[in-house]
């Protein structure tokens, strides 16, 4: 087990399996030195926690709190492909799209579930650039979903 394992620990997260493609695609790459994952919805344990839309049929608590759960997926994605999240350098970017009610504004906002999560396990590390764009509609009703983009080690 290695640092990041014991942060993980020390926060009360445990990581999820690695989620399963619901399409025709993997859950992340590597080329060179940096890892992007597919593009991650809020599953836990195979399932969606919640579909609909952030401003409209969730509230934005219920909308970061997605983002979160979006993130551990990402991360697992990542496990699975390199074994060793101690790999991760640095976190780059974060991509987060809000299936948004028409007058929604506050996509940033939850994407701040992914964000600080992230700078929570890694620290420095984790400081990262973002894109939090909103959309009407997400794969299989998901409010949310979330990509990353690491720089690894070795």
């Amino acid at each position: 087990m290695g640092k990041i394992d014991d942060r993980l620990r020390e926060l009360g997260i445990a990581l999820p399996d690695t989620p399963r493609p619901v399409a025709a695609y993997v859950p992340a790459v590597q080329t060179g030195n940096l890892v992007f994952t597919a593009g991650q919805i809020p599953l836990v344990e195979g399932k969606l926690c919640c579909t609909g839309t952030v401003g409209r049929d969730l509230t934005l608590e219920q909308g970061t709190e997605c983002a979160r759960i979006c993130a551990l997926n990402a991360l697992a994605a990542i496990r699975g492909l390199i074994g060793d999240l101690d790999r991760i350098e640095r976190v780059v970017k974060i991509n987060g799209w809000v299936a948004s009610a028409d007058d929604f504004t506050d996509q940033p906002r939850v994407m701040n579930g992914a964000s600080e999560l992230i700078a929570q396990i890694f620290g420095e590390a984790g400081q990262h650039a973002r894109a939090a764009l909103g959309v009407n509609a997400l794969p299989l009703g998901a409010p949310v979903e979330v990509e990353m983009i690491v720089q690894i080690s070795g």
